[in-house]
């Protein structure tokens, strides 16, 4: 085996409008949800749907072209890699969280 690699790829619909905040040093940063869905039968040949949700960021130019292409609802495909983090909350609980770092936006062709 080569080397082992942190890469996602997911292709789905944006839950909300993503929430865009500009840093002072001027850079943009984009959070949104990803919703993906899977299909298979259960055990009683059943069809089954499960909706899986992502939390996902992006930084500076994907974040710039979030921002003005990607509403609510769209749907994309996402490259990029997972990330995990902790905070302390505003009852001083520690939480943890993980999420997908967007490093490359695939926007689906618009056919006339």
């Amino acid at each position: 085996m080569n080397t082992l690699k942190n890469n996602v790829q997911l292709c789905g619909n944006v839950g909300k409008a993503p929430e865009i905040i500009t840093l002072n040093t001027g850079k943009k940063l984009a959070r949104f949800s990803l919703a993906t869905r899977e299909t298979y039968q259960n055990h009683l040949g059943e069809k089954v749907t499960d909706t899986h949700w992502h939390a996902v960021v992006a930084w500076g130019k994907v974040a710039e072209m979030i921002e003005k292409q990607v509403p609510k609802g769209q749907e994309i495909e996402i490259t990029g890699k997972l990330s995990s983090r902790s905070y302390m909350d505003k009852s001083g609980i520690k939480k943890y969280i993980t999420e997908v770092v967007c490093r490359e936006l695939k926007l689906p062709e618009k056919h006339v």
